[in-house]
């Protein structure tokens, strides 16, 4: 009796892990068209990292509370700077980043 039972239970395990790795790979092999691949996730995730390491080198951006959002190849920064040349100091900056096709300037200038 015991033995019929651990056979219906294996047998459902392995019938729901049939249907999920079909799902997957259904889901995996036909992305929708307005989706991001994994390339360009990767070359999204790389860009922010250079931007952000430019603008933490930048002397003329005295900011640190600048935030760097890259998709396909457009950077967004959000956040607060001092003044108004810091913004336009940080978004020349990101704009010559290897990578960058254009800046969406979001930064408030906030008075410290």
């Amino acid at each position: 009796m015991k033995t019929i039972q651990l056979l219906k239970t294996a047998g459902s395990i392995a019938c729901v892990a049939l249907a999920l790795n079909a799902t997957a790979q259904t889901s995996a092999s036909a992305p929708p068209a307005s989706s991001e691949t994994i390339g360009q996730h990767v070359d999204d995730s790389a860009i922010t990292t250079k931007v952000k390491a430019e603008l933490l080198g930048a002397k003329n951006v005295k900011s640190t509370h600048i935030h760097v959002k890259t998709h396909k190849g457009v950077v967004s920064l959000t956040g607060t700077v001092p003044s108004s040349e810091d913004k336009t100091a940080a978004a020349d900056v990101v704009k010559n980043v290897e990578g960058v096709d254009s800046v969406k300037n979001h930064l408030k200038v906030v008075a410290e």
